[in-house]
């Protein structure tokens, strides 16, 4: 006969190995839900998902990754997930020239057309779907790194912006004194 202690540890490890083999990766549950795994980086440490579709991830630390342009992932990555689509996304930023602009949410409307769509506030920004079939390595980042990133990409909008308004009103004055010559 086997001792009772044992054989309830032995059960106790099956019940656990049971329950947390049940549970689904991260990337099950985006391709549950219509989505590529590859739109979370590799290196995810710990999630949270509801039965309401919130999600949350954590990384070890921000971080990067090269698609068509570049994303950046904070350490926390949250949204809301329902089919074919995450919103009250935040968490995660594209850049776009020398800019960076925070993705609010991510959509694939027919999965066929092999395009994924983010909206990064202004416009929604097209990728080929396939971009983001596997999860990508993603390179360490300092956050510091990133806020001057942001900074300059500031900088330089302001500088463009200055320069249009310049030329705009260069572009008057050549008028007004073609205007006065007459």
């Amino acid at each position: 006969m086997i001792p009772l202690i044992p054989t309830i540890f032995l059960h106790f490890i099956l019940i656990v190995t049971v329950a947390n083999g049940e549970q689904d990766s991260i990337y099950e549950i985006l391709k549950a839900h219509g989505l590529p795994m590859g739109l979370l980086p590799k290196g995810i440490t710990r999630f949270d998902f509801d039965d309401g579709g919130r999600f949350e991830v954590h990384l070890d630390q921000a971080c990067n990754a090269k698609f068509e342009s570049e994303l950046h992932y904070d350490r926390n990555v949250s949204g809301t997930l329902s089919y074919g689509q995450i919103g009250a996304l935040s968490g995660i930023s594209a850049q776009e020239l020398f800019l960076w602009f925070p993705v609010k949410g991510i959509r694939v409307d027919i999965p066929s057309s092999g395009l994924i769509y983010f909206d990064v506030g202004v416009v929604f920004k097209q990728f080929s779907l396939s971009l983001f079939e596997t999860p990508r390595d993603c390179l360490a980042v300092r956050d510091l790194e990133l806020v001057n990133s942001i900074r300059d990409g500031k900088f330089l909008a302001e500088a463009i912006a200055k320069s249009q308004s310049a030329k705009l009103r260069y572009e008057l004055d050549q008028e007004n004194f073609g205007r006065n010559d007459m």
